[in-house]
C-alpha cells in the first residue's frame, strides 16, 4: 500500500510490474495503468489519482439527491439508451455539450423534453450503454474522424453512405463501448474535458439531470472480457498477471467465446474486482441499476456475491439503498462454459430464486417472428403478420403451418406476458394443462423463472434491428403506414403490459429505425442518430454497412427505395401517443404489476386457450375477486390482443 502527502491529488501514475511472459520465454518489465483506475488522462495513457469524495467533483446537491421511487423490481420500465446518441445530433443542445454527459444536464433539449415525457407517463428507469472507459473511441475530440460525404443528399437505398463512412469507422467518435479498457473509470469521449478528474464531475452531473426528470439509472457493464490480452498496448490485467485473469483452453490459448479476451471470472481476484467495481459505481456515483453485458460468461456464485455487496450498501454508512438496486443481465448460454462445462453459470436456467432478472428471448421471438440469425429476414410472428397478414414468403410455410407456428407462439407470449414463470399453469394449444416449463421453445423451457422480477420482458434492443426495421422486413410491403404504427403498438404492448419488467430500446417509440442495420456497433452517428423532436425518420438513410449486413441487402434494397415505407411526422406522433397510453395503462392498476409467483398463479388467466383459439387473438383476465383486493377500483382487468 502507498501513502503519499495531499499534492497528490488529481497526480497521473502507472505501474511499472515485472513479470514472466510464457509467451515470450522470458521476465520483462511492463508499464501498466492500474486496473483499478478512478480516473485517467485522456486516452487512457496514464492513470489519475482521483478522490471520489472530493467536493470539487460534487455537482450541487450530490450527496441529498433525491432518487426517483421504485417499490419493487416489477415496477421497472427501462428504455436503453446510447450517451452519444442522446444527444450528438440534437442542435437544441449546446455544441460542445452534443454527445456527452452534460447534454443530460440541458433540462429544455428535445432529447431531454422526451424523456420527461416518458416519465411522465410511466418510464421509470433509463439503461444507459456502456459509460466506463472504452478502449475503442478516441477521446480527444479534435482528432475523431468525420465522414467525407454528405451523407444527407445520398439515396434511401445507396451503398455509398456505408461506403463513406467504413474508412473512419475506427477513428471516430461513435462505438456502442462493449470493448472495456478500465471498468472503474467514465469513459472519457463523453466528457468535454476527458483528462484528469472532470469525467467524474460531468457523469455525476449526468445521473443528477436523469434523476431530475424522473428516472433511476442503470449501467451497462461488461466484465466478461477484455479488449485484448498477451502483451498488446489495451492489455492490462494480462501484463500484470499473465494467465491469471484470462479464462484460458486446455492448450492454454486465451478463450474468445464473448467477442475478444474472455475474463477469468471463476477466478478470486477477478470476482474481487469486478464486485469492486460495481459498488463503486453504487456508492459514488449512484447508480441505480446494473446490467451485466454476457452474464452467462459469469458463475452464479459471482453474481450473488454481487448481488450481496450491493445489499451491504445503506443509505446511512453508504449514502444509498443498495437493496433497491437491480441486476439483470444476457443469460445466453454458449462457449466454452455453456452447459456448465465450468462452473454452474448465471445462465437464464439456473438464476432462479435469485432475483437477479434475465433477458427473455421467448416472447421477443414469438412477436416478431423467427430469431436473430434467420437466413431470411421475412420470418413473421405475432405482431408481424403471421397467418393473420402473410407476406407470401415462403420462408412462412403454409396456411396450415402458420396457424400451428401462431399457436405455439401464443402458448410463449401467454408465459412471457404471466411473467415467464416455470410454474405458472394455464391451458395450452392443445387444451392441455401446463406449466411455464412445458412449453417448448427451440428446445428449452419457454418458463424458467422463479418471480416475475427475474426476466426482462423486451422485443428490441441495441442488438439485431430495431422493432420498426423488424416490421419493415416481415409485414406485407404493401401494410399502410398506418397499420405499421398499429403493429408497433402492438409488439410493444407486450412488454408493457406483462408482468414482468419491461423494456424498450430508446426510440421504439418513435418508429427508429437504423436503416435495417443489425448490428450498429461501430456504424458512426448516421446510421445511430434519433429524432427527438419527431420530425423526421431516419429510415432510407442508406443501405447499412456491409460488414454486417450486405447478404442481407437483396431484401433490403426494393423497402429501403420505397417512399411509402418512409413514416411521416403524423405517424411518429401517433406512434408517441400511444407508447404513452401503454405506460399509462401499466401504471393505471396494480393488477398489472402484482410482483409475486403466488399472486400471478392466483390471479392471471388465458381463457381462449386449446385448439379451437382464433389465431392472433390472445386474451388475459386478472381477477382481483380472488384474495387481498388490490385495486378498490376494478374487480378485474381483461386485455385484448387482436
Amino acid at each position: 500500500r502507498a501513502r503519499g502527502t495531499p499534492s497528490w491529488r488529481n497526480a497521473r501514475y502507472a505501474f511499472d510490474v515485472t513479470v514472466y511472459v510464457p509467451s515470450e520465454d522470458d521476465v520483462v518489465v511492463n508499464r501498466v495503468t492500474d486496473p483499478y483506475s478512478l480516473g485517467l488522462t485522456t486516452n487512457s495513457r496514464w492513470s489519475v489519482l482521483v478522490d471520489l469524495r472530493d467536493p470539487a467533483l460534487e455537482p450541487a446537491g450530490w450527496r441529498t439527491l433525491a432518487k426517483p421511487g421504485l417499490a419493487q423490481p416489477e415496477d421497472s420500465t427501462i428504455y436503453e439508451l446510447h450517451v452519444r446518441d442522446f444527444s450528438i445530433t440534437d442542435e437544441t443542445v449546446p455544441e460542445e455539450r452534443r454527445g456527452t454527459y452534460l447534454a443530460f444536464a440541458e433540462a429544455e433539449s428535445d432529447g431531454m423534453r422526451h424523456l420527461r415525457g416518458l416519465a411522465q407517463d410511466g418510464l421509470n428507469t433509463l439503461h444507459l450503454l456502456p459509460v466506463n472507459d472504452i478502449a475503442t473511441i478516441e477521446e480527444d475530440r479534435a482528432e475523431q474522424a468525420e465522414p467525407a460525404c454528405d451523407l444527407a443528399t445520398l439515396g434511401p437505398a445507396s451503398p455509398d453512405q456505408q461506403a463513406c463512412i467504413a474508412p473512419i469507422r475506427d477513428q471516430d467518435g461513435f462505438n456502442w463501448g462493449y470493448d472495456p479498457l478500465h471498468y472503474t473509470t467514465p469513459e472519457g469521449s463523453y466528457a468535454t474535458d476527458p483528462d484528469g478528474p472532470a469525467r467524474t464531475r460531468e457523469f455525476r452531473e449526468m445521473v443528477k439531470g436523469i434523476n431530475g426528470a424522473g428516472l433511476r439509472v442503470v449501467m451497462d457493464v461488461v466484465y466478461n472480457h477484455t479488449p485484448a490480452s498477451g502483451q498488446d498496448p489495451k492489455s492490462i490485467l494480462d501484463r500484470i498477471v499473465p494467465g491469471y485473469y484470462q479464462r484460458l483452453s486446455l492448450t492454454g490459448a486465451v478463450e474468445t467465446s464473448t467477442c475478444c479476451a474472455n475474463t477469468a471470472s471463476e477466478h478470486r481476484m477477478m470476482e474481487k474486482l469486478m464486485v469492486e467495481s460495481v459498488v463503486t459505481w453504487a456508492r459514488h456515483y449512484k447508480v441505480d441499476g446494473f446490467r451485466f453485458d454476457l452474464m452467462g460468461h459469469h458463475s452464479k456464485a459471482n453474481m450473488l456475491a454481487v448481488r450481496r455487496a450491493l445489499d451491504a450498501l445503506t443509505p446511512a454508512r453508504d449514502g444509498v439503498d443498495g437493496k433497491r438496486i437491480y441486476v439483470y443481465g444476457e443469460g445466453w448460454n454458449f462457449g466454452e462454459v455453456a452447459n456448465n462445462a465450468r462452473f454452474v453459470q448465471a445462465s437464464q436456467l439456473n438464476m432462479a430464486g435469485t432475483g437477479i432478472g434475465t433477458f427473455s428471448d421467448r416472447l421477443r421471438d414469438a412477436v416478431r417472428g423467427g430469431g436473430p440469425f434467420d437466413a431470411d429476414p421475412r420470418v413473421q410472428g405475432f405482431a408481424t403478420g403471421l397467418f393473420t397478414d402473410p407476406n407470401g414468403a415462403p420462408v412462412n410455410g403454409t396456411a396450415a403451418d402458420q396457424a400451428a407456428r401462431m399457436l405455439l407462439y401464443h402458448d410463449q407470449i401467454k408465459v412471457g406476458l404471466a411473467g415467464n414463470l416455470r410454474d405458472f399453469t394455464f391451458t395450452d394449444r392443445t387444451g392441455t394443462t401446463v406449466k411455464g416449463s412445458q412449453v417448448d421453445y427451440n428446445g428449452q423451457p419457454a418458463g424458467y423463472a422463479a418471480d416475475p422480477s427475474e426476466t426482462i420482458t423486451y422485443v428490441d434492443a441495441h442488438d439485431n434491428e430495431t422493432l420498426f426495421d423488424a416490421l419493415q422486413f416481415k409485414l406485407p410491403q404493401s401494410t399502410s403506414m398506418a397499420d405499421r404504427v398499429r403493429m408497433n403498438t402492438i409488439a410493444l404492448s407486450t412488454t408493457a403490459l406483462a408482468q414482468s419488467p419491461s423494456f424498450w430500446h430508446a426510440g421504439a417509440d418513435l418508429l427508429r429505425s437504423k436503416s435495417l442495420d443489425r448490428n450498429s456497433y461501430n456504424s458512426g452517428d448516421w446510421f445511430n442518430r434519433i429524432d427527438w423532436s419527431g420530425r423526421e425518420s431516419t429510415w432510407g438513410s442508406g443501405l447499412p454497412p456491409a460488414q454486417d449486413n450486405q447478404d442481407k441487402w437483396p431484401f433490403m434494397r426494393p423497402l429501403l427505395e420505397d417512399p411509402a415505407l418512409k413514416p411521416g411526422e403524423a405517424d411518429i406522433k401517433a406512434a408517441r401517443a400511444r407508447a404513452g397510453e401503454l405506460l399509462r395503462i401499466r401504471f393505471s392498476s396494480p393488477l398489472l404489476r402484482l410482483g409475486t409467483a403466488a399472486r400471478i398463479q392466483e390471479r392471471v388467466s388465458f381463457p381462449t386457450g386449446g385448439p379451437d383459439q382464433t389465431p392472433g387473438v390472445i386474451v388475459m383476465a386478472i381477477d382481483d375477486r380472488a384474495g387481498e383486493d388490490l385495486d378498490p377500483a376494478l374487480e378485474g382487468i381483461v386485455v385484448v390482443w387482436n
